[in-house]
């Protein structure tokens, strides 16, 4: 018997379209004759619309983008959507697999919904999918685990805007330049800036708080940028090591999907001691933040062979040029093969919650 897959994609989210990337490359990685699919699309203001069954791999993007239609209807949210019925199965999807990016999808919004709806879902829960989207609280939470990171400091919009001389004069003293200013709270590299004068600062500031009420300026450091692919529940594993080599300064949104101007060195050239200290900060920062399922793990290697955590991704990119599947790739497992993994450790994951007695 198939699995019912119900993939879910698009979102409110200025990373809407990485999101519709990823779906359209799923849908072609996928088994039909081990899956059914069943694509539910929320738009860029945040309709919810569920398609039809697809038969077959969707050949580009308009095919899984879908206009509200007697037929399509568009609630805000309706549980029906996680029926079955229009395959024939019964009763609810066997597995929800979030391909969404960003506030409204990879917070721990959609992941609370679906906990309450009782569903298995590929990924993080709700915990680690919060706390791994506000960069700050992430950050906090590596602090306390003993992680190794950057020097930064941190805004929200109110405390900017009663006193801009005030921050810009604290981070000039705390950080110096170069620095670098991001939204707390999006990833894709969107709002992202590197400032090395006053000037430049000002005007980060105005763009990532853009994006987000809350900011977040890390000290700028010489480092090479290394990445590793965590996969697991309990017992995570490790991929082989990524490196991200920028043209440009730094490694921002359109030098990861428009340009196509950067290199990924898979994999990465480090020493053995270098992987084994990579491999065991990836999983201390993990098991911090309760994850599951999957995360990329981004570091700082300095010259004097120093590892800093940078961030951790709870849903990293997902096409099949993304580091992330690159490094499984390299490591010993193909696109289709990850993409079932994740399938299965999310039954695995319900399976264990199920066990869990709510009553006295």
């Amino acid at each position: 018997m198939k699995t019912s897959i119900g993939l879910l994609y698009g979102g409110k989210s200025a990373e809407h379209k990485v999101s519709m990337q990823t779906a359209l490359a799923v849908t072609k990685a996928l088994n039909f004759e081990k899956f059914e699919i069943h694509p539910i699309y929320i738009t860029e203001d945040g309709q919810w619309i569920k398609g039809p069954q697809l038969s077959a791999p969707a050949e580009n993007i308009k095919q899984l983008e879908f206009s509200p239609t007697a037929a399509l209807p568009s609630p805000a949210f309706n549980p029906s959507m996680f029926q079955a019925e229009d395959s024939g199965s019964a009763g609810t999807l066997d597995v929800i697999f979030p391909l969404l990016h960003g506030p409204n999808g990879e917070d721990g919004t959609v992941q609370g919904m679906l906990e309450l709806l009782n569903l298995p879902y590929v990924g993080n829960g709700v915990l680690a999918s919060a706390a791994g989207m506000d960069k700050v609280i992430m950050k906090n939470i590596f602090a306390q685990a003993g992680l190794a990171q950057v020097d930064y400091v941190s805004y929200i919009r109110s405390e900017w805007e009663a006193d801009p001389e005030k921050a810009y004069s604290q981070v000039e003293e705390k950080l110096g330049y170069p620095s670098f200013v991001k939204p707390a709270n999006l990833g894709s590299s969107v709002g992202i800036s590197k400032c090395t004068n006053r000037a430049e600062l000002e005007e980060a500031f105005k763009e990532a708080f853009q994006f987000d009420r809350k900011i977040i300026i890390e000290q700028g450091v010489t480092a090479r940028e290394i990445e590793i692919g965590v996969l697991g529940n309990d017992h995570p594993e490790c991929s082989v090591a990524g490196e991200i080599v920028p043209k440009k300064d730094f490694y921002d949104y359109k030098a990861k999907y428009e340009d196509g101007d950067t290199a990924l060195v898979i994999p990465a050239e480090i020493e053995e001691n270098e992987y084994q200290d990579l491999k065991e900060q990836a999983i201390k920062a993990y098991k911090a933040l309760d994850c599951s399922g999957l995360v990329r793990a981004d570091f700082f290697l300095t010259k004097d062979g120093q590892l800093l955590i940078n961030e951790v991704n709870t849903m990293p990119g997902f096409t099949p040029f993304s580091m992330f599947p690159l490094m499984w790739k390299h490591t010993g497992m193909e696109y289709p093969q990850l993409i079932e993994r994740l399938v299965e450790l999310a039954i695995e994951r319900h399976e264990e919650k199920q066990k869990i007695k709510y009553t006295f």
